[in-house]
């Protein structure tokens, strides 16, 4: 059964004539049962035994958790599934990440159909409200309504926002929209075309360079937008020599070319930025630091400007339109304080005081039976951090830290105003440095690190949770009912943290 749901094995594959030999050629007294066995009993059994050990988990002293959740559609079948996953730090701080449904989610989606469905989701686990730090979910309407009646805590995903700037930025400009536009129709070509490809391929060979397949794009996802237009900027030379002796539905001009270059200068930061916040250890504390890296960035005038002036323009005016509130939410704010990589360092002067006050309100609770005179432990030592190439997001990080250690104020002689006042006073760790733990060096100064770090930025636990979803349920599986697609799910996101016991 872990090997069915590990490798996303079909329940079939014990009728299967080649499994079904190789278990005769390992044993061949050994009797294996027929498909109905596994899928009613050891199926199920299975799940229970998971089941058991992420409650456990769960139930572990933790009292804040983090979740992210999502729709998703087949595409073999008319099923569509809502999914619940949760991460929290445990006493050691340790992060842990669990999986707890991919229901199926019937009929219309709205908000109050996705409230029943929250419902019934928390109270299958015995989750309170109270232990709902927050919920990052997608900006689709029906599901911040569902979050807002059910009143449950949340957030919209950093990745999804991200996507929806620079669609409004730059993917809407007619002259890049032109350009992305003919680069699919050339990417286009010589995907549906073998003999195109080979003539390509014998290019690239004679000009020396690595055969690569042109790649294609999902208009959904920009980033791949991106890829396909690196893609081709690197088989510029092949491209060029090829159609001076055949045909392509479309081909860029010079100045094109130029605008590719610059276009792709211009989203590398935002390739970047994606592929961090999408880390398995991202979380609410990348989002304040990160915004403002991007948007200095974004305010810096570069060589390779020329062309897109104005969708760089357009760009930062919807990165700060999407984000314009982030400092005062309440939670990206704490945690990102909470950070030793960022401190108060990100904030601006205007609301430096307020974040502070914020934080020693919230530490005076976990402080009132410690005493309060020793500063935190010094933080872990490591390797100097690589030099960051000027322009680039990380250039930003550095630039933003610069000059601006200076101590909290001391007015306020509490205990919670004390141990504030030594952790802002103390150097920031390196911007690779392992945040959980320094906490777990300190844990005893802080708890509430506890709560607010184990909070994401994005929902991609969800949409990674989902392509497991569309493993299973495929060509071969298309009639496996809702019940056990969860099963199967569950146990395969799950089990792992179990072997590794």
């Amino acid at each position: 059964m872990e090997f069915i749901c590990l490798d996303h094995q079909p329940l079939s594959v014990v009728e299967d004539e080649g499994f079904q030999r190789l278990m005769s050629y390992l044993d061949s007294r050994y009797t294996l049962p027929g498909r109905k066995y596994f899928t009613d009993v050891c199926l199920p059994q299975l799940y229970q035994t998971v089941f058991t050990y992420v409650d456990s988990l769960m139930k572990d002293n933790i009292t804040s958790i983090g979740f992210t959740s999502d729709i998703w559609s087949a595409s073999v079948c008319p099923m569509s599934m809502l999914s619940l996953t949760a991460q929290f730090i445990n006493q050691n701080f340790e992060l842990q990440k669990v999986v707890l449904h991919s229901q199926k989610f019937s009929g219309s989606h709205t908000a109050e159909a996705l409230v029943a469905a929250f419902s019934d989701m928390f109270q299958a686990w015995g989750i309170p409200k109270e232990k709902v730090h927050v919920i990052l979910r997608d900006n689709t309407k029906n599901m911040e309504k569902a979050m807002r009646d059910a009143h449950l805590p949340s957030l919209p995903c950093m990745a999804h926002s991200l996507q929806l700037a620079v669609t409004e930025g730059v993917m809407s400009q007619r002259s890049i929209a032109d350009i992305i536009a003919s680069g699919r129709l050339i990417v286009g070509h010589f995907k549906h075309s073998p003999l195109a490809y080979s003539r390509l391929q014998s290019i690239q060979k004679q000009l020396g360079q690595p055969i690569k397949r042109l790649q294609q794009d999902v208009p959904t996802r920009w980033n791949s937008t991106v890829y396909m237009l690196q893609s081709l900027l690197e088989q510029k030379r092949a491209l060029c020599a090829y159609v001076a002796d055949y045909d392509l539905p479309s081909m860029f001009t010079s100045s094109q070319w130029k605008l590719v270059e610059n276009m792709i200068s211009l989203l590398t930061p935002f390739e970047e930025l994606t592929q961090q916040i999408s880390s398995s250890t991202a979380s609410a504390a990348d989002v304040i630091p990160s915004i403002r890296a991007l948007t200095r960035l974004l305010e810096k005038t570069a060589e390779t400007d020329h062309g897109v002036k104005t969708s760089k323009a357009t760009l930062l005016e919807a990165v700060q339109k999407r984000f314009r509130d982030i400092e005062c939410e309440r939670l990206y704010s704490i945690a990102t304080i909470l950070d030793p990589r960022y401190k108060d360092r990100y904030f601006s002067d205007a609301v430096k005081p307020q974040i502070r006050g914020l934080l020693s309100n919230v530490l005076a609770t976990g402080l009132e039976q410690q005493d309060g005179e020793a500063s935190l432990a010094a933080s872990g030592s490591g390797p100097p951090e690589k030099v960051p190439r000027t322009g680039s997001l990380h250039a930003m990080y550095a630039e933003l830290l610069g000059g601006d250690q200076e101590c909290g104020s001391s007015e306020n002689s509490s205990s919670a105003s004390l141990q504030l006042n030594f952790y802002l006073s103390e150097p920031v760790i390196a911007q690779s440095g392992q945040p959980l733990v320094y906490w777990q060096n300190n844990k005893s100064r802080f708890p509430a690190a506890r709560t607010y770090l184990c909070a994401l930025c994005t929902s991609v636990d969800s949409e990674r949770l989902f392509s497991t979803a569309g493993n299973i349920i495929d060509e071969k599986r298309n009639k496996l009912s809702a019940k056990n697609a969860e099963m199967l799910i569950f146990i395969k996101k799950n089990l792992p943290l179990m072997l590794k016991k």
